[in-house]
């Protein structure tokens, strides 16, 4: 019989969590939730304190490794299972990493992008080949990545934000402050032209990568966005973008099963 998974992310700003019923892709979802860091002592007596206990975790972490241990020991005090995190390596689970140093790259683009691989070959229709793809992280940062269809990571690129470009703008410019504009094709005021222009940057890089993995690979990449603002950039996109809220997740789960399988 098969026990609850937990599976964790802990980004730049939030740590988000959820519960599976099982470890394996598909499972389903029994509980999720995110908290910002600033709150992470919060869980055990909090939002897990009325948890089915899980068997096993799993996580990935960019936040650091004093944010990694105040997680550690929110999981040990609640639940008794090992906290286990997911470092970026050569290869795993049907990606392989073409970074110049594979460890250095960041372990949430990692696992996204296994969560991506599996999602672009189950939708697969039969007989289809692989594709390449394009797996687009919008948080604190945003990562684009492309990956062919052989699942090998060609590289990626890392722009800020929307946040972090506006405070930048703030800072230095003077007069100018964060906006709570919209975008628009044609801004007529200074807080939609803000708005517009720090979000047609992000579209405008994360289209020049779907043109040079078009090229490069010579077939159509199936594209993938995820984290807790694509929603806003996913109507802007030119050409179809699935957003995919659960990807990181999707990855921690094929990783879990691979590994309980070898």
């Amino acid at each position: 019989m098969s026990s609850p998974f937990l599976a964790i992310d802990i980004g730049n700003t939030r740590l988000k969590w959820a519960l599976y019923d099982s470890a394996h892709p598909g499972a389903a979802l029994q509980a999720q939730g995110a908290e910002f860091l600033d709150h992470i002592e919060r869980l055990a007596d909090g939002p897990w304190a009325d948890l089915a206990s899980p068997g096993s975790m799993l996580g990935c972490v960019v936040a650091g490794d004093a944010v990694r241990r105040r997680a550690e020991e929110q999981i040990v005090e609640r639940f008794d299972c090992t906290p286990r995190w997911v470092m970026s390596s050569a290869g795993e689970a049907g990606i392989v990493n073409g970074y110049d140093h594979p460890t250095r790259l960041g372990a949430d683009r990692f696992v996204a992008m296994i969560g991506a691989r599996h999602r672009m070959l189950a939708e697969a229709k039969p007989g289809q080949p692989p594709r390449p793809m394009v797996v687009v992280l919008i948080g604190t940062a945003v990562t684009v990545e492309a990956i062919d269809a052989d699942g090998k990571f060609l590289g990626g690129l890392i722009l800020p934000g929307h946040g972090i470009m506006l405070r930048a703008l703030e800072s230095g410019t003077a007069g100018l402050h964060v906006p709570t504009g919209e975008v628009r094709e044609f801004p007529t005021n200074t807080s939609d032209a803000l708005t517009s222009g720090g979000t047609y940057a992000i579209a405008g890089a994360v289209e020049r990568m779907v043109q040079h993995v078009r090229s490069h690979c010579g077939a159509e990449p199936a594209c993938y966005m995820t984290g807790g603002a694509g929603w806003k950039m996913a109507p802007v996109m030119n050409g179809h973008f699935e957003l995919v809220e659960s990807l990181i997740m999707d990855g921690l789960l094929v990783i879990a099963r691979e590994r309980a399988s070898n």
